[in-house]
């Protein structure tokens, strides 16, 4: 059950963090040829960002196929839609042979998001559903170690395929993208086994016998209008973390002329870490609360980001290393590892997937999408990182204090006493 689940996380960080790498390393060069790097780098980045503004879409479309016809059809449906659309990008002329390259390049980019927008939600629904009780905290962590596998796999590739410069801008960074339809089809095969849990069964049962009409899943997740709104501002500080420590700070160190493979290399250890230190974290919200351990992930956030920084300025490959470690592994993966599993205990079933959605990709559309933007936007314009630092802490604010005040369902606020109980 996880692994069907987690193999669609895996997909969805896959392609984000694979075309994230591309963004800040090869599609400058690629698609956008006639521009200086500093302008080209945000020409990238806006493509990157306009992949998220389908992602909310996407949320509301197959959040409330999940709800309604089940998670497993709504994520069997995604998953091929990410695997074609990701593999599509990868077959794109570059510009200076096809002048609309780069148009092409943004409308897959899109529909990349519309189908990546309802993977979380049903993914984060089912796998969580399933979990036995006190558990559900690491049940909901192991689909973000499918991220980490993401990471090793988008970084590994590039790494290995970026040794060849010449024949990386032409062909090499094109293969990770096509490997795509490989996961696609792996994921496929992995979800036609995958069964709905009881408590979906059971409303979908309880709902059919009273033969009433019933409401849209949306309808039904704005019952609770100040969970909805805090999601997804709880959502925010964790969708900035990776996408300001990983994607533009490997912008940054290539604009300080770092060489590009350092950050791959960064990134390929930084997912390797995360596929373990992901499941710490969730058992760590079962045992002391998902509001204590994602509030301690906001503020580690806020507080390590300039000393990420200040490793990622001495361009030392090592010291950079360390730099998204404690930037990204640390606090990033203690935010992301609770997220999905919090959000789906703010929502009753009826409405979970759409709920989860809702928090989750908005919060992804408004933080992490336009982070890497906005990050290359501020320093370019102060000719500072400070700028980004304190963008990165005032978003951590927000997150604690939508935290704080978000309405979560008592055994998870009980978890230690939950926790003494199984013991």
């Amino acid at each position: 059950m996880v692994a069907g689940g987690a193999i669609g996380t895996l997909m969805e960080y896959f392609d984000y963090y694979l075309y994230g790498l591309a963004s800040a390393t090869v599609f400058p060069t690629v698609f956008f040829p006639d521009q200086n790097l500093a302008s080209g780098t945000l020409l990238s980045f806006a493509t990157f960002a306009f992949g998220f503004l389908l992602r909310p879409i996407g949320g509301l479309v197959w959040g409330h196929v999940g709800d309604r016809m089940g998670r497993k059809t709504a994520l069997m449906i995604t998953v091929v839609g990410m695997g074609i659309s990701t593999a599509a990008i990868g077959l794109i002329p570059g510009a200076n042979t096809f002048a609309a390259a780069p148009i092409l390049l943004l409308v897959f980019r899109m529909l990349q998001g519309l189908f990546v927008g309802g993977e979380m939600g049903n993914a984060a629904s089912l796998v969580i559903e399933h979990a036995p009780p006190g558990r559900r905290g690491l049940f909901g962590a192991m689909l973000i170690s499918g991220a980490g596998i993401a990471n090793v796999l988008s970084a590994g590739s590039m790494a290995a395929l970026g040794t060849s410069h010449e024949f990386f801008l032409t062909w090499g960074w094109r293969i990770p993208f096509l490997f795509a339809l490989v996961l696609a089809i792996i994921a496929v095969v992995l979800r036609s086994k995958l069964e709905e849990s009881e408590e979906f069964k059971e409303f979908s049962g309880a709902a059919k016998s009273e033969k009433t009409k019933r409401k849209s899943p949306l309808r039904e997740a704005m019952r609770h209008p100040k969970n909805t709104i805090l999601g997804i501002l709880i959502g925010l500080p964790q969708s900035i973390a990776g996408y300001i420590v990983l994607t533009f700070g490997l912008a940054y160190t290539v604009s300080k002329g770092v060489n590009a493979e350092v950050g791959f290399i960064g990134t390929l250890l930084v997912g390797i870490l995360q596929i373990f230190i992901a499941p710490f974290w969730g058992s760590v919200s079962d045992r002391f609360g998902r509001r204590r351990t994602y509030i301690g992930g906001c503020i580690g956030f806020a507080l390590l980001i300039y000393p990420t920084f200040a490793l990622f300025r001495t361009e030392t490959a090592v010291l950079i290393w360390l730099g998204m470690i404690i930037g990204f592994v640390i606090p990033g993966v203690a935010m992301q590892a609770t997220l999905q599993t919090m959000l789906c205990e703010m929502f009753d079933v009826e409405a979970r997937t759409t709920g989860v959605n809702i928090g989750y990709q908005f919060s992804n559309t408004i933080g992490g999408g336009l982070a890497p933007l906005i990050a290359t936007a501020l320093t370019v314009a102060f000719d500072s990182v400070w700028p980004v630092i304190i963008y990165a802490a005032l978003i951590s604010v927000i997150g604690i204090i939508a935290t704080a005040y978000a309405s979560i369902r008592p055994d998870v606020e009980n978890a230690p006493r939950l926790h003494e109980q199984l013991v």
